[in-house]
């Protein structure tokens, strides 16, 4: 996801029809008093909450289970917003555990950042939460984020591999959300970092949806911004480019928890799954959710924590 066009994260536009969460996790109330916890020193229950979008719902459905396989009491509260909703949420105790984004994140604190890499933005939120008493633990691989995308037909017949060669099939049409023709890493960005500036520009407005897979499929525009979960990337065999000079800023999946219950047993747990989870992962599971087995989010959560050896 990008830092600032991220309309489902960063501005909430999207709200995917969500699945209840389901088996595993009770639905208590999170003001009812605290229970125990069997895997840490902290007797707090863990409520785990989600943005209100799919891939978000199964990454909470993720760590709920994975949880309370270790002993933890967990219950869950998905579905809750963007993060004007998520952080407040944090801070007042209705939830303490969610999964995020860790650009997207740090663009929340600073919405100036510098840093592109997984470790530098990293590095860079550990302290920007510690001001709301927040902790964040471990980045997993998988990523979801803006790319830039092509066919794999138009690849091989142009040799490209990289952002950096869209230079070599100057003019092309791109089509992306909007914003992208003002974002640092959309077309302004495309040209001073890249040095690619002839391009036709196309807005849609479904953020890499199917509208955008149809353009870049039936060749109206040869590049799309598309996300890197998308399951279109494998439906309509996609290629996202390599981004070499890191244009587009991190954005690997982990754990934002409340500094109240982070115990050593606790980034254990959490950290064994961020160890785990690839960007592909996010792509099956997505697929199993949204696409036509229209799987519970519960359900694909379980059976991939059953495959990773976690529970």
């Amino acid at each position: 996801m990008s830092i600032f066009s991220k309309g489902r994260v960063a501005a909430g536009v999207i709200a995917v029809g969500a699945v209840v969460a389901l088996a595993g996790c009770s639905q208590a109330d999170p003001t009812a008093p605290d229970t125990g916890n069997a895997g840490g020193g902290d007797s707090s229950q863990i409520t785990v909450g989600s943005f209100a979008f799919p891939e978000s719902e199964i990454l909470g459905e993720i760590y709920a289970q994975a949880l309370e396989a270790k002993g933890f009491d967990v219950q869950t509260k998905f579905n809750i917003g963007p993060r004007q909703q998520t952080i407040p949420a944090l801070q007042d105790g209705s939830i303490n555990l969610i999964p995020e984004y860790n650009g997207n994140l740090l663009a929340y604190y600073d919405t100036e950042f510098t840093q592109r890499t997984t470790e530098d933005v990293d590095a860079a939120l550990t302290d920007a939460v510690a001001a709301d008493d927040l902790v964040v633990y471990s980045s997993a691989e998988a990523e979801d984020k803006d790319a830039y995308v092509v066919t794999q037909a138009y690849a091989e017949a142009n040799g490209l591999t990289s952002i950096a060669d869209l230079a070599k099939v100057q003019p092309f049409s791109l089509g992306a959300n909007p914003q992208f023709a003002e974002l640092g890493y959309g077309i302004p960005g495309l040209a001073s970092v890249y040095g690619v500036s002839n391009v036709t520009f196309v807005p849609y407005e479904d953020f890499g949806g199917p509208d955008t897979v149809r353009a870049l499929v039936d060749n109206t525009v040869q590049v799309a911004d598309i996300y890197t979960t998308s399951p279109a990337l494998v439906a309509e065999n996609l290629l996202v480019l390599e981004d070499p000079e890191n244009l587009i800023a991190a954005q690997n999946v982990l754990p934002l928890l409340s500094a109240s219950i982070d115990t050593p047993e606790l980034k254990e747990a959490l950290d064994a799954v961020s160890a785990e989870l690839t960007t592909d992962d996010l792509i099956a599971l997505r697929d199993r959710v949204e696409g036509s087995e229209q799987a519970s989010a519960s359900t694909a959560a379980a059976d991939w924590l059953k495959e990773a050896g976690l529970v």
